[in-house]
């Protein structure tokens, strides 16, 4: 297990910057259909989904998430109501939302936003899925494995490696982070959850260095 009191050395800091490129996507971003705000501890999703309503790429904003073990403190009513309320304080229209409280995994939230928004009557070719900038690429994969009829465009708030350990405050639990969603990236193909995708051997080296040196907190338990 990981220990907070330990330093991150700058290789370590390294490895977990190429790991964190490449959970970004980089998809030009242009006017979809709708948009999924992937819940997460990061309120950060709501404000850039609310951004990016107000750039007029979408008409309909689904905010999915209910709660798990590390947000249940931060959104007592849930991932999606919390980021639904910020985003209305941040001017977005109570009536361009769907509030979906029930998602308990990234998968839930694909086929959940799915849903909602065939019940609310909304024709969907194309979604953008707004989420925690090292979430891309796992959103994408798993929307081409539960959605595979609509184009997928992946956004993020903008910020640098840098910056987003200084928005978290906690080097080692971003880290943590980014080796989890990565092995959920290797693994989760094989178990049904998401489509395969290339790993280049720089990455899995990297992953491999920060699991031995003890960056393993978010990793699935066997």
């Amino acid at each position: 297990m990981t220990d907070a009191r330990i330093a991150v050395t700058d290789a370590q800091r390294a490895d977990a910057e190429i790991i964190w490129d490449y959970h970004q996507m980089r998809h030009r971003l242009r006017p979809c259909s709708a948009a999924i705000g992937l819940g997460s501890h990061d309120l950060g999703v709501a404000g850039f989904a609310a951004e990016l309503y107000r750039a007029g790429l979408f008409p309909v904003l689904v905010f999915s998430g209910a709660n798990s073990p590390t947000t249940a403190e931060r959104f007592p009513r849930g991932e999606a109501v919390h980021y639904a309320e910020h985003a209305v304080a941040l001017g977005v229209p109570r009536s361009a939302i769907i509030v979906e409280p029930c998602a308990k995994n990234t998968g839930d939230n694909i086929t959940m936003s799915r849903q909602a928004l065939q019940q609310a009557g909304v024709e969907t070719s194309s979604v953008l899925l707004i989420s925690k900038p090292y979430m891309e690429r796992r959103a994408y994969a798993t929307c081409r494995k539960f959605w595979p009829q609509v184009e997928p465009v992946c956004a993020s708030e903008p910020l640098s490696f840098d910056d987003y350990l200084k928005s978290i405050g906690d080097e080692r639990l971003v880290i943590d982070m980014l080796v989890g969603d990565l092995q959920r990236i290797i693994e989760y193909p094989g178990l049904g959850f998401a489509i395969a995708q290339d790993l280049p051997d720089q990455i899995a080296a990297a992953y491999d260095r920060l699991v031995d040196a003890g960056f393993d907190s978010r990793l699935l338990k066997r």
